[in-house]
Formats: C-alpha cells, structure tokens, sequence
C-alpha cells in the first residue's frame, strides 16, 4: 500500500508540490492578514476587527462615599515654627486630630494592624498602634458640613523647628478624621482617613502638601487615595504666585526627599474633551498610569495610554452610560 502511494506522488508530483506551495501561501497570508487573531500590525486590519480584538479589561468598581474631605486653604504660609491651617469637609460629625513628629514605621505599622489586628476607628485606637510616637497631639470637633478652618501648631517648650535630613525618621504632621458618632461607623464602607502632610521647616522649604492620603475601610482594608491626570488641550493659564521655576524647585526638592512620585505633572483644565477625537467627554480613566483622557467612543480602540504610551491593564469609567443620560437630561 505505502509503494503504491509513493508511486502515485511520484507520478503527479509536480501537482503535489504546487498544491504544498499554494497551503503554505494562503496560511502566510492568514497570519499577515491577522484572520487568526495574533499579535499582528493592527492597521492592517479593519475597524470591527480591530474593536473586537484590542478590548481592554474593564475594571468592576463599587460606589463608596468617602465622609472626610481635608485642604490646606493657604499652603505658602504653613511652616513648622508658625503652624498650618486645615479646612476640614465632612458629610457627619467627625473628629480631627493632628499629631505633630509622627513616627514613620509606627505609622506604617499601624496601617498593617488595621488589616491584620483591630481596626483603626477612633484617635485613641491609632495611638496604641503608634505606641504614642508623636511629640504633640491636638484635637478638633467637626460639626457636619462645618468648613471653618482649623489652627495647628506645636507649642513653643515643644523647642522643634526642624525635623533633620533625610531619610526622616518622623513625619512633620499626620492628620486623622474619624467619626464621631459611633452609629455613623456602621454605616459608612469608610471609617477613618490619614493625611500625611510636609510642613517647611529649616532643612527643606518645599511649600506645604498632602504627601499621602490613605482610606480606612471597616473591612479591614486601606487605600492609597491618588490624583487622577486630565487631559490638557490647551496651555494652563499664568499664575501670578508660582512660577515655573518654582515648580521645578519643588519638584526637584520632592526627589531629593524620595517623596515624588514617577507619575508626569499635568495641570487639570478647564476644557475634558477626549484627546483622540476632540469631541466625546472624557470618562475612562487608565490604569495604572492614571491618565483620565479617552471618551467613551475611543476607549476600545487603545491597548496604550494615548498620552504616555505606557500599556493599559484596566480602565474603570467616572460615571455610568445612565448617569450620563441622565446628566444630559437635567441640562435640556
């Protein structure tokens, strides 16, 4: 049987090998047409192949509302010897306490118990984490919706007017909102916010600033709460108080301290059109650079960040196909 086959081919090879030429043809031009889904060029395929094979995961978010909001109303006045004002935003009553000379690993440490240990819901609670590793506490009550700013300073016999080089082994300033009705604990997903902020002193004069921001869930889990990047379609306006050199300053100061981050500096504008087409609204935010730039149209045509070029592993949109729908109604 195999002689008789072998006879066959040998009689009509030169069909055999036009027929193997051809196979081995339309299979390159498969894999250079992308009909098998590979990792290809994209622009040699057409759109709905494109929309269908390029889909970035969509990330599952849950709405939580966060009861705390802090700001420093006037950040250039702020240092170590003169003190700093905070403007606390609170949707219940709630309870600001500063320490001033925190220690950096107890703190660090303390953020672990509330996931592993106990969880961190009232002032008394962070200071047994902390083992009261702060130079002075101080104390306000925030009625609800209060936004009167509140004066932190440490005392003259406190004798601090620097907290000394880097690494640092104490934070300038932690703030901590807790709520202070204990009903209010079992209904709100977010219990407790730290700020961690720089204050000027002798050593570094880098302008006052939330360094960090970190949500306490009741579950047990914390988050790092980051700045989400607009996209800029025009030149930010001039500001008559920080100039550009300044920025760089600080910026400058900021990595010489190890607190920059890697993430670019944009300037959140006035105008939130879609950087691609210019004219759908800007709803999808990219992780993990955090650029907030695509409209809904143009976000399944992208696999990279179209302003850092870095690859996107999940994106999450700011509001709802309904949520917008709705918005658009309440306008007309």
């Amino acid at each position: 049987m195999a002689a008789v086959f072998l006879v066959t081919l040998y009689e009509y090879s030169p069909l055999f090998y036009i027929a193997l030429v051809s196979v081995c043809f339309l299979v390159t031009s498969a894999l250079v047409l992308g009909w098998f889904g590979l990792g290809v060029p994209v622009i040699l395929r057409n759109s709905e192949e494109t929309e269908s094979s390029t889909r970035v995961l969509k990330k599952r978010m849950r709405q939580v509302k966060n009861p705390f909001g802090l700001e420093i109303p006037n950040p250039s006045a702020a240092s170590v010897t003169r003190g700093v004002t905070l403007t606390p935003d609170c949707l219940e009553d709630c309870v600001l306490t500063c320490y001033w000379g925190c220690n950096v690993q107890k703190l660090h440490e303390a953020l672990q118990k509330h996931v592993y240990c106990f969880r961190i819901k009232t002032p008394q609670a962070l200071e047994d984490a902390l083992y009261n590793e702060y130079l002075y506490k101080q104390q306000h009550f925030i009625k609800k919706n209060d936004k009167a700013e509140k004066y932190c300073q440490l005392p003259e016999d406190a004798q601090v007017v620097d907290f000394g080089p880097v690494p640092r082994a104490r934070y300038p300033l932690v703030a901590l909102l807790t709520l202070a009705d204990e009903e209010d604990r079992e209904i709100y997903d977010i219990i407790a916010m730290v700020a961690v902020i720089h204050i000027p002193d002798q050593s570094y004069r880098l302008s006052c600033r939330i360094l960090y921001q970190y949500l306490l869930l009741a579950q047990g889990q914390y988050h790092d709460l980051k700045q989400l990047f607009m996209s800029a379609n025009s030149p930010a306006p001039s500001s008559s108080t920080t100039s550009h050199d300044e920025s760089s300053t600080d910026r400058g100061l900021l990595e010489k301290a190890g607190l920059a981050g890697d993430e670019p500096e944009l300037q959140e504008e006035n105008s939130k059109d879609c950087v691609v087409c210019q004219n759908g609204p800007v709803n999808w935010v990219l992780l993990p650079c955090r650029h907030t730039c695509l409209c809904d149209g143009c976000i399944k045509y992208f696999q990279q960040c179209p302003m850092c070029r870095q690859f996107v592993q999940e994106s999450f949109p700011l509001c709802s196909k309904k949520e917008q729908d709705e918005d658009e109604s309440t306008h007309v």
